[in-house]
């Protein structure tokens, strides 16, 4: 059976500024490929609703899942949720069940529950929230859309709560072999090997270190017994 897919929106001009470094595609790398869904593809998309609603609705149509990051806060650059909302053709309202969790971590917290921070609660008709344990101001799913902040605390926090609700599959593995061979000296036996596992996946990375030159050549796949069979050929061509 094959692994649920996923693909990765990051939404922010602080991002494509080069203000801020991008950590949350890294994170839901790691732990879709333990949960056993495969992310295959990432987009970059300014604070712009046009492009978002482009990218999600291109995203969502390709793969079973979508996750996205930032745009989900309370200023006026904040558009994503008001984006989700254009790229399903549905409304957009202050969610009550959204509006008690805030209006009650506020009182808490002895501020204001002033508009800004309202706008946190607007959920587009349909959502199930998502619940943030760190800032309380909840992501949402609408259909396969994901939609969680861009904080990396937060994001990954949202992500540990949303997991268990997707359904996953045989976790991908991994096995390396670090050679202190040129990539181009190992491609030709190593391109023969991958021809005859097309089940598994195989990589080549050339590194430098200490000025040794090498490759670390790494096979995937979630058969534990096929990957150690693998593995061994490749320590049997190499080691």
């Amino acid at each position: 059976m094959t692994n649920p897919t996923a693909a990765m929106l990051v939404i922010g001009d602080e991002i494509l500024s080069g203000r801020t470094r991008d950590s949350n595609l890294h994170h839901l790398a790691g732990a879709l490929t333990a949960h056993g869904i495969t992310l295959a593809e990432a987009r970059l998309v300014a604070d712009d609703q046009a492009a978002i609603v482009t990218a999600v609705n291109a995203l969502r149509a390709g793969f079973d899942h979508v996750f996205t990051s930032g745009g989900i806060g309370p200023t006026h650059d904040d558009i994503t949720a008001d984006a989700i909302a254009v790229a399903f053709g549905v409304a957009i309202t202050h969610r009550a069940d959204a509006m008690a969790l805030l209006g009650a971590h506020y009182d808490r917290m002895g501020s204001t529950f002033n508009e800004a921070r309202q706008r946190m609660a607007r959920i587009p008709d349909g959502a199930v929230l998502i619940e943030n344990p760190v800032s309380v101001a909840p992501g949402f799913s609408l259909d396969n859309v994901h939609v969680m902040a861009g904080v990396p605390r937060i994001f990954e926090a949202m992500l540990a709560g949303l997991l268990p609700r997707l359904t996953g599959g045989a976790p991908l593995l991994s096995q390396s072999l670090r050679v202190e061979r040129a990539e181009g000296d190992v491609a030709g036996d190593f391109a023969a090997l991958a021809a005859e596992y097309p089940d598994l996946s195989m990589g080549s990375y050339p590194f430098n270190q200490a000025g040794v030159f090498g490759t670390n050549l790494v096979i995937r796949g979630t058969d534990p017994a096929r990957l150690d069979t693998a593995m061994a050929r490749l320590v049997a061509l190499f080691g």
